[in-house]
């Protein structure tokens, strides 16, 4: 049995969630993507007391790595490594392009063909997504990277099978090509998605060095330079 804190500030929605053994003990969520930050260490408290537990009593943190939201990865994890610094715990560290692979395996339905590609997608604003391509069994094919999407680049993943498009940037596709081997899983991942991969994680011991681990970014951050009168 292991008791798991699980904090996912990638996103516009965040959560905050104790396990224990694969089982729900506690669940928090937040819609409000400004202000992830303000929540995460009220609902971990909130958490621990509807789970029973002492933040002491945890196993592991698991913490969402990115790509996302450039400030709520810096808010998840800073939060995870001071937590998992304290308490001496070790760090999971899931990607969310696999967190949405994971979902979308499950769908039997749209993955049975052998050949079927999962093509996790986050938004990176316009035709850009941030992009990771799995086979049906999570193997990977494309590891995670800022993918510009077209009509040409869409046209050539179909030539080697069925695609699942998963995520927030899934409904891009639909601008550039309509085709019946093209699939949109306009879903997100879910916190079964979380134990199953961490579960994974902690048996077979991946954990992050809390000194050098980083936000899987993919691209640099660029912030617009004040104007000046």
């Amino acid at each position: 049995m292991a008791i798991f804190l699980y904090i996912d500030t990638a996103g516009e929605k965040a959560i905050v969630a104790i396990s224990n053994d694969g089982q729900i003990l506690a669940l928090q969520e937040n819609v409000q993507a400004n202000t992830h930050a303000s929540f995460v260490h009220v609902a971990i408290e909130d958490a621990a007391k509807t789970a029973g537990i002492k933040l002491k009593d945890i196993d592991a943190v698991v913490v969402t790595m990115g790509p996302g939201s450039y400030t709520g990865l810096r808010v998840g994890l800073s939060s995870a490594k001071g937590i998992a610094y304290a308490l001496d715990k070790p760090l999971i560290g899931l990607s969310t392009l696999t967190l949405l692979a994971q979902h979308a395996s499950k769908n039997t339905q749209l993955v049975s063909n052998p050949s079927t590609q999962i093509f996790s997608m986050i938004d990176a604003k316009r035709m850009e997504v941030f992009g990771a391509i799995y086979k049906a069994e999570k193997t990977v094919i494309l590891n995670e990277q800022p993918i510009i999407l077209t009509e040409d680049y869409l046209k050539e993943l179909l030539k080697n099978g069925p695609v699942v498009c998963v995520g927030n940037g899934a409904s891009k596709t639909k601008e550039l090509i309509q085709d019946s081997n093209l699939i949109l899983l306009e879903e997100s991942y879910d916190i079964q998605d979380f134990i199953e991969i961490s579960f994974i994680k902690w048996e077979q011991k991946q954990f992050e060095d809390l000194a050098y681990s980083r936000p899987s970014y993919l691209k640099d951050f660029y912030q617009k330079p004040p104007q000046t009168a």
